[in-house]
């Protein structure tokens, strides 16, 4: 959208084309603009030319044009937008003000055919216009994905909290094992404190006592390596009984997925296909009928008014049939009254609104059908992902038992290499050396399990540490938390406040109007908003609905809730605006579309018209008003007239 700031300066339009009109200029100074003006004099189809500038599709190329344009100028800022005929269609293009014309569309832009305006009158669902523009299921998914954040976030907390719990249990384990080491170095001193004494009294060969010591040695390395083989073993073993819980986990999903996910793809695909035609011949059937009711209202306006006076010349009362309320068809050449084909009309709006709420219904079907088709891709890629892990843990648990199988091989050399070591330094031991040979065995025994011990304390201290760390990230998870329910309470009564908005505006203005335009014996009309539960497919959901009250009195003074359907045309017809007003100021029309556009007024009396106008004013910046001349007089003289077009 172009956000330009034209309060306080002159709007000037120019169209070439558009409706009925051939060429014409206009301008438009902020505040109240009154078409004053019979039918048939292209009051209309200017309405619909400043509706086309600003980005709605609700106009349309003059019959017997091949192109058309118009222009909004508003200080340095020009939009403009163009209309062209090929093979039969029309093309639009340009730069108009908005990128999207819904909200203007449903709020702003109020001919006799809008949908907000008509909406008391057919019964429509009232909240389901309010909330059109808003994109409740993006809403939705956004709140299922903070909720998707936030309970990882709180997996991530709860394993903070149980890593808490192992603190005190591995400081307790580290003094320990500290006091552990400790004790053992004492032990191994002392011990090497009584060989040392044997040694200052044995006297044996220095070629005895260095075999002896270098089997020793060569038997602690065994063990030392041994127990590494053995350790070696350990870890394998738990990788394939990981490697192979984890396949019968990936089995068992593989199991339950379904064989041939995208087996009923084509179906799938054929049946889109068909919903997307049978949607695109109803758009074309939606496209024929704007065009009938355009080009009717057209001729209604006057827009072909060489036929119609061709037509009306053979009575040779052409200056009379522009007051008789008659008018000579276009088709068969006629008089008919006017108000036939006025209802006329009306049903072909209705068919045609029916169509577009069937093409919404294709559109949610058609939506449906696609998220089954990425099901079934997201199935398919998921089974050829779990097939893939499969084969990697196949390749990985033959690889860990081929390593397991050689361990054992290994370990089982150094066996018997440690029962031959053990052999040796028992025939080299005799009576002599049998003490301090002892000893040696005892002191390699007690360096063996101070390397464990050493090695214990080392992996309590990474594990303590690495918890610390972990720790760290608590005040930042529990920050990101925060954040998100913020988000959450914000994104869920988004929808809530918007309605409450909705029908408080309504109801506010409803009665500020009726004060104002003051019907008699009606008291009030305001919406309720209720939950109701409904059934949707095989189960029942609350669902929010706008329900409509009439509440007028009796002559006594009493009260009595009527219906809606015994409202006079003129309460039908400012119930319908102020419903569309109510819209237009929660989603903030007027900060986005300058103007509001008026028409049809005639079921409402002159008086009414112009307290409803003024009220109406308070708004836009730009109000501009088609109105019969005995309306118009009704309105203030200050009021910026045009009487032709």
């Amino acid at each position: 959208m172009n956000e330009a700031n034209i309060l306080d300066q002159t709007a000037k339009l120019a169209v070439e084309n558009i409706g009925g009109i051939n060429e014409t200029s206009v301008a438009f100074a902020p505040g109240i603009t009154v078409l004053a003006g019979r039918n048939a004099t292209n009051r209309t189809s200017l309405l619909r030319s400043i509706m086309a500038v600003m980005g709605s599709d609700d106009a349309s190329l003059k019959a017997d044009a091949d192109e058309g344009r118009v222009e909004l100028s508003v200080g340095e800022e020009t939009y403009v937008r163009t209309f062209t005929r090929s093979d039969g269609s029309v093309m639009t293009g340009g730069n108009p003000y908005l990128d999207e014309s819904e909200l203007a569309d449903l709020f702003a832009f109020l001919l006799e055919s809008n949908e907000a305006r008509r909406s008391v009158a057919r019964g429509a669902d009232l909240r389901e216009l309010i909330m059109r523009p808003v994109d409740t299921d993006s809403i939705q998914a956004e709140i299922q994905q903070l909720e998707r954040e936030r309970s990882q976030i709180d997996d991530e907390l709860s394993e903070l909290d149980e890593l808490k719990g192992e603190l005190p249990k591995l400081e307790d384990e580290r003094s320990q094992l500290k006091s552990d080491i400790e004790a053992k170095k004492a032990e191994l001193e002392a011990k090497e404190a009584d060989i040392e004494t044997l040694d200052a009294d044995v006297d044996e060969t220095r070629a005895e006592k260095q075999e002896l010591e270098s089997r020793l040695d060569e038997l602690r390395e065994k063990r030392a390596e041994l127990e590494r083989v053995r350790s070696d073993i350990e870890v394998q073993q738990e990788s394939i009984e990981s490697l192979t819980a984890e396949r019968r986990d990936l089995e068992s999903e593989l199991n339950e997925l379904p064989e041939a996910p995208m087996g009923d793809h084509d179906e799938l695909k054929h049946e889109i296909s068909q919903l997307r035609d049978r949607k695109d011949n109803i758009e074309s059937e939606v496209s024929n009928l704007q065009d009938v009711i355009q080009f009717n209202e057209e001729q209604l306006e006057g827009s072909e008014e060489a036929v119609t006076s061709a037509l009306n010349a053979q009575d040779g009362a052409v200056t009379d049939a522009l007051v008789d309320d008659t008018v000579v068809c276009w088709t068969c050449g006629s008089e008919v009254d006017e108000e036939s084909i006025t209802r006329t009309l009306e049903q072909l709006r209705d068919i045609r609104q029916e169509k577009l709420e069937t093409i919404r219904d294709l559109d949610s079907e058609l939506s449906q059908l696609k998220d089954k088709q990425q099901e079934y891709r997201q199935q398919q890629q998921r089974r050829e992902s779990v097939e893939r892990k499969l084969t990697d843990i196949e390749n990985e648990v033959a690889e860990r038992e081929e390593r397991l199988d050689s361990l054992r091989d290994e370990r089982e050399q150094l066996n018997g290499e440690i029962e031959n070591l053990e052999s040796e330094i028992e025939t080299l031991e005799t009576e002599d050396f049998s003490e301090i040979l002892d000893l040696h065995k005892e002191a390699n025994q007690l360096e063996f399990e101070l390397e464990q011990l050493e090695s214990e304390l080392e992996d309590v201290t990474e594990q303590t540490n690495s918890i610390e760390e972990r720790l760290t990230e608590e005040t930042q998870l529990n920050s990101q938390r925060e954040e998100i329910n913020t988000e959450l309470k914000d994104l869920r009564t988004r929808i809530d406040q918007i309605e409450k908005s909705a029908v408080e505006q309504f109801n506010d203005h409803m009665d500020a109007v009726l004060d104002t335009l003051g019907y008699e014996n009606l008291e009030r009309i305001w919406i309720e908003r209720v939950e109701r539960e409904v059934r949707e497919g095989r189960k029942k959901v609350e669902k929010t609905e706008f329900e409509l009250h009439v509440v007028r009195s009796t002559d006594s003074g009493a009260a009595y809730e009527d219906t809606v359907d015994h409202l006079s045309e003129s309460e039908r017809e400012v119930t319908g605006l102020v419903f569309a007003l109510a819209g237009y100021l929660v989603h903030e029309v007027y900060e986005q579309v300058p103007f509001m556009i008026l028409d049809s007024l005639e079921a409402i009396d002159s008086m009414r018209i112009a307290s409803l106008i003024d009220y109406l004013a308070d708004y836009p910046e730009f109000l501009v008003v088609a109105l019969l001349p005995e309306d118009a007089q009704a309105l203030d003289d200050d009021y910026t007239r045009i009487t032709e077009v």
